[in-house]
């Protein structure tokens, strides 16, 4: 069994646990011993952050070769077109290479918390919301793909890692789930034969 700790991050903290460069760390909001994250999210993001106990469960959802779907809302600045949708869907040239297809839609404006501080906004300059999920994890993904494309993210929170939810976490809440992990079998090898 393991332990998984679901944790809405707020904006401008960090997934670790120690300040760093004025930003504070998830230590200020988790004081559980011997609990570490499970990937990461950038400080000017929020949302899902799952931490584990377990050094197993923890590779299975940090490691991209699981493929773990990760599922995002996003704010866009500008009304997003039907191409530049498209292009998001087949995958973006971004300088470390394209990005896997990705599912994209449109979605009505999210009822979220009020994010502090809130994001930037133009007068007349209307904005766009997409929920995008993604199986990959390059630095700044989401943010990079939406620019290259265009239409600039003003505010990012990821909703979903797999089948692990928000639900209805506020930023700086959590809940723990238990996780029942299948037991691995140990191979034994005996010596090696000569050759």
């Amino acid at each position: 069994m393991a332990n998984l700790l679901l944790f809405n991050k707020p904006y401008g903290v960090l997934s670790q646990f120690s300040d760093c460069d004025g930003h504070p760390g998830l230590g200020h909001y988790l004081k559980q011993p011997n609990i570490y994250a499970a990937g990461r999210l950038d400080h000017d993001s929020e949302g899902l952050l799952l931490l584990t106990d377990d050094g197993k469960l923890q590779s299975i959802i940090s490691n991209p070769r699981h493929k773990l779907k990760k599922t995002y809302w996003a704010q866009l600045e500008g009304k997003i077109t039907q191409p530049a949708l498209a292009q998001l869907v087949r995958g973006v040239k971004l300088r470390d290479g394209i990005t896997q297809p990705a599912s994209i839609k449109l979605i009505e404006p999210p009822q979220l918390w009020i994010r502090n501080p809130p994001i930037r906004q133009r007068r007349n300059q209307p904005t766009s919301w997409i929920e995008l999920q993604i199986s990959e994890g390059k630095n700044r993904q989401v943010r990079r793909m939406t620019a290259a494309t265009g239409f600039p993210t003003l505010r990012l929170i990821r909703v979903a890692i797999g089948n692990w939810t928000l639900e209805n976490l506020l930023p700086g809440e959590y809940r723990w789930e238990t996780i029942h992990l299948p037991a691995t079998k140990s191979h034994r090898q005996g010596p090696r034969r000569p050759k």
